[in-house]
């Protein structure tokens, strides 16, 4: 199947159904394009904006027969207010450093990263990934894709894998040190990249995909105002926040 885009024409795909991760009884597919080496950054800007994902060189996005249920989702951070609860979390993580990493995996990351699989998600589809998984998950890249690591002292609690769109930082994927519970680490990453966009001039923080009834997804209603990709373009969106 093939779509047209402004400049070029790119060719889609569509993956096998198979069980989806987030809703017991449904089929998940996927659609993907690869993304052209000469216009990567261009054409997954545009992708984005449309409610694509990008994993190492390919953007992609649910195209599933008989349910619509992902709903691709970003934080407007101009209106974004850093409620009590948001500015607790962020006092708790003060005495962290940050530090921005070129797009390169280390063993400090593997190591901290199998811990929190195994931790969060040990039925999950990432679980047997290895050390080449990871380079090739951080390092095949054609866009503008950064780490932000966070420490506390020489310790690497916090990493998450950040791509540069033209209006917004797109959180592709991230992992903490889960006994560290108290200090709520992926709620501030998500709050710090909410800073980070407003100084650098961005509009949103894209979150990736939200399913309504998924306790999985529950954590990113809690950003409101959040806006949703419909029909009608991105709107903003009002779950029931728990």
């Amino acid at each position: 199947m093939s779509e047209h885009f402004p400049g070029r024409k790119l060719r889609y795909y569509l993956t096998i159904p198979g069980p989806c991760p987030y809703l017991a009884g449904q089929e998940e597919r996927k659609v993907f394009v690869h993304l052209p080496p000469l216009e990567a950054i261009s054409v997954n800007d545009q992708l984005s904006a449309i409610g694509f994902r990008r994993s190492q060189n390919i953007a992609y996005r649910p195209a599933c027969q008989n349910c619509r249920a992902c709903q691709s989702v970003r934080i407007p951070v101009k209106r974004y207010e850093m409620s009590k609860s948001d500015k607790r979390v962020i006092k708790a993580n003060a005495d962290l450093s940050k530090a921005f990493v070129e797009a390169e995996a280390s063993r400090e990351q593997f190591d901290l990263l199998q811990r929190y699989l195994k931790a969060r998600h040990p039925d999950g589809g990432m679980m047997d990934m290895s050390w080449p998984d990871l380079v090739a998950m951080v390092e095949d890249t054609l866009v503008r894709t950064h780490m932000i690591e966070y420490r506390l002292g020489e310790q690497l609690v916090a990493c998450v894998l950040v791509d540069a769109l033209n209006d917004g930082l797109s959180l592709v994927y991230s992992f903490y040190d889960t006994d560290m519970m108290s200090r709520s680490l992926g709620r501030y990453i998500i709050l710090d990249h909410i800073d980070q966009s407003n100084r650098a001039g961005y509009d949103y923080v894209y979150l990736g995909y939200w399913v309504k009834d998924s306790p999985k997804m529950d954590y990113k209603a809690r950003y409101q105002p959040l806006e949703g990709l419909t029909d009608q373009g991105w709107q903003p969106i009002f779950p029931d926040v728990k």
